[in-house]
């Protein structure tokens, strides 16, 4: 049904009938592989375990002194990150500022007017590490690797607007979301009657960004994308604009520290719930999404009340042994989102997940989060008009040297069918294809 003959690659494939419990074709079952974005199943089904389907996070604001009658806060105002990743206009309607404007309304619709001391970023909800293990330093610029922590904005990525309108001499350059914690600088010239541009964006010492060229005086507004470095940093300065831009002052500085036991919730703006956090994360395949939920849900171990990637794994490794019956050795995790390269597990332990999700009181939340062979995401393109589209709902992974997919179908017999694919190796594309294949022979499977 499957093999290659690229030398080095390696195969690992179990597809078993959840309707009558036999398993149907099995490859290297056991066999350890890089999972890739497959690996984001086992987060989704750790957070539903943990959390519930109906969880939501929260992004709060707290007060360290007292609020008179005259709306002035006599101490700091402190922003506690809660490891939203849906703080960001994907929810939300508007531009990239709304998710700040928004928080800033609700500060002032709670009273608050001045604030005579620091406005402090709080992101100890999380490891201070902000790159995985086993990121590869290559990626580290792609939005598909932005930082992790418990204080982040926009899904960490910030647009550089260039605007073909003179700002002094020089084209207007302003971030997307605004950010005093980031400089900008603009030496972008004007060129009139052109529709054209040839830019240059590039970070500077100290954390600022310059941009630089020229841009046509007809042109659209051009932008391009950084990866935030320091996403608690660029948060809080952002906060800042938006308390400016309600009225609000602040007569201290921006700092970091942790929230003292003391301070007085003012307001909070909550994540949408759970399930359809998981169903962007899965369906798009947002490894910012995974790295927040897994590290979120790491928070609930009482033995590691932490949101590390360590403490995720201790708390996956026993729901996998004591809940879904797996070997303890079948999986090993350095991230929630399968990107880095030291994640392993075996096509069983996998395919066991996928049995254990079926059943389980969260199981709606989790088939609908998938993407659906020919309609939905990165499905919409594969296994159109076969048995499988409209049928078939998987998980993707895709890396340079994976290829996987993990999920359900319906056989032709009326079966429910979960299957594990996992291709480590270099010839991704007759992978993917073969993949493709047996998804489409799953779909018309009828038993002799």
């Amino acid at each position: 049904m499957v093999g290659s003959q690229v030398t080095g690659s390696r195969w690992g494939v179990l597809v078993v009938s959840l309707t009558r419990g036999d398993t149907l074709y099995s490859i290297n079952p056991d066999e350890l592989l890089q999972p890739a974005s497959t690996f984001k199943l086992f987060t989704a089904a750790l957070a539903l375990e943990r959390l519930g389907p109906n969880h939501h996070f929260s992004t709060d604001v707290l007060r360290d002194g007292s609020l008179d009658s005259s709306g002035t806060v006599h101490g700091n105002l402190i922003l506690r990150g809660g490891g939203d990743p849906a703080l960001s206009n994907r929810f939300l309607r508007g531009d990239a500022n709304t998710p700040m404007t928004l928080l800033a309304r609700l500060v002032q619709g709670a009273g608050v007017r001045r604030v005579t001391g620091d406005l402090i970023a709080d992101a100890s909800a999380f490891e201070e590490r902000l790159v995985p293990e086993g990121w590869l330093r290559r990626y580290l610029q792609d939005r598909y690797a932005a930082r992790v922590s418990a204080l982040s904005l926009n899904e960490n990525v910030v647009a550089i607007a260039v605007h073909p309108e003179d700002a002094g001499g020089v084209a207007r350059v302003e971030l997307e979301p605004a950010s005093s914690s980031m400089a900008v600088t603009s030496s972008v010239r004007l060129v009139k009657g052109s529709r054209g541009g040839n830019i240059i964006v590039r970070r500077m010492n100290g954390g600022g960004v310059e941009a630089r060229g020229w841009i046509g005086m007809n042109s659209v507004v051009r932008r391009y994308e950084l990866v935030v470095e320091d996403p608690a940093k660029f948060t809080i300065g952002a906060f800042r604009d938006a308390l400016a831009a309600q009225g609000i002052t602040v007569d201290g500085s921006v700092r970091m520290s942790a929230t003292p036991g003391h301070a007085v919730k003012v307001t909070g703006l909550p994540s949408p719930p759970l399930d359809r956090l998981i169903s962007v994360m899965n369906r798009e395949s947002i490894n910012h999404y995974a790295e927040l939920i897994y590290r979120n849900t790491a928070r609930t171990q009482t033995q590691l009340p932490e949101g590390s990637a360590t403490a995720g794994f201790a708390l996956l490794r026993d729901f996998m042994v004591t809940k879904v019956g797996a070997d303890p050795a079948a999986v090993h995790a350095a991230d929630g989102s399968g990107l880095s390269t030291l994640d392993r597990v075996t096509p069983r332990a996998l395919l066991q997940l996928l049995a254990y999700s079926h059943k389980a009181p969260w199981a709606a939340a989790f088939h609908a989060s998938l993407p659906v062979a020919g309609e939905s995401e990165l499905l919409r393109t594969r296994m159109r008009s076969t048995a499988a589209q409209g049928n078939l709902h998987a998980k993707t992974g895709t890396t340079n040297a994976v290829i996987s997919l993990g999920g359900y179908v319906t056989a032709q017999s009326g079966e429910v069918i979960a299957f594990a694919f996992i291709y480590n190796g270099s010839d991704r594309w007759n992978a993917r294809e073969t993949m493709d294949a047996m998804g489409v022979t799953l779909a018309s499977f009828v038993r002799e």
